[in-house]
């Protein structure tokens, strides 16, 4: 487990994190969302000991990380792809961090062949691409078998299949109990990877909670209702309070109501004896959803130039 309390990290007048507490549990994937600058990649370094916290504390498995005997082993973290030096092989790099800790040699074929390296262990780092590179970081952060894993924006560089591979690896990894602690701005990959959400915005908590729940308050979840007499029908709507609006390109005999269920809306129809053609739900995705959250807390966003 990753706990964090009061977590701040300032920088002279600018505070980067912000009295963050939260607890990044076991047996799940937790994504890790936020806008440029909000602070994620500082609470992971503040997290794994790189970066001293101003106030507060964050530990891993109830110590801070630099009080583990065995880091490697109880913590493994992607927050760098380019940390490796360029002119050593995959497989001295790794070997490298194996002997600090204590880790048989046979677990660093074991990770190259994880993560699809194993052909070209022997090349050098420097001529490795930047999705190569993520797998060697990936290998790097799973060398241990940590019950914790660190990933920072671990999608970037890899194609479709390495992004299919990694959610398949660390929806496996929660599986077997452990910590998965991982940022993307990938929204749609992470709506299929996470199963909880912490974001966080200018270095304050905004949502933590599972990713099912920040989806369902989304305002855009829409019921889209088709009907030959619509018209008979939008007065009892109106009269539950319930919002509406023309549906695009239905030619007048479909709306969208906002708020609602489509059991609700099913019902409504039936008492009142209107026909429906159509009833169907639009739920809002994840994107939709953080972009909502997190609307007033951009601070590197686009501007109109008028």
């Amino acid at each position: 487990m990753i706990s964090m309390r009061h977590l701040t990290k300032k920088h002279g007048a600018r505070t980067a994190v912000e009295a963050l507490t939260l607890e990044v549990r076991p047996g799940r994937v937790t994504g890790f969302l936020g806008p440029n600058g909000a602070g994620k990649s500082t609470t992971m370094r503040m997290v794994m000991g790189l970066d001293a916290p101003t106030s507060g504390q964050a530990l891993v498995n109830g110590r801070p990380y630099a009080e583990l005997r065995h880091p490697l082993r109880e913590a493994g973290a992607l927050l760098d792809p380019r940390s490796a030096h360029p002119g050593r092989s995959a497989r001295a790099h790794l070997t490298g961090m194996a002997r600090s800790n204590g880790i048989p040699a046979a677990r660093v074929t074991a990770v190259l062949d994880t993560v699809g390296l194993a052909a070209v262990a022997g090349r050098r780092v420097g001529s490795f691409s930047l999705g190569m590179r993520q797998r060697l970081g990936i290998a790097a952060a799973l060398l241990g078998d940590p019950p914790v894993l660190l990933l920072d924006e671990p999608v970037n560089g890899l194609d479709p299949d390495g992004v299919r591979w990694l959610r398949e690896l660390v929806r496996g990894l929660a599986a077997e109990g452990r910590t998965v602690f991982l940022s993307s701005h990938l929204m749609s990959e992470m709506q299929e990877t996470a199963d909880h959400v912490v974001v966080i915005g200018r270095g304050r908590l905004i949502a933590d909670e599972p990713i099912a729940s920040i989806i369902e308050r989304g305002s855009r979840n829409t019921i889209r209702i088709r009907s030959p007499r619509l018209g008979d029908l939008l007065p009892h709507l109106a009269g539950e309070g319930l919002s509406m609006r023309p549906a695009g390109g239905s030619g007048g005999d479909a709306i969208l109501v906002l708020g609602g269920t489509l059991a609700a809306v099913g019902d409504l129809a039936f008492r009142h004896g209107v026909p429906v053609h159509e009833l169907s739900q639009r739920r809002a995705s994840l994107e939709e959803a953080y972009m909502e959250l997190t609307a007033s807390s951009v601070e590197y966003g686009e501007r109109d130039p008028a």
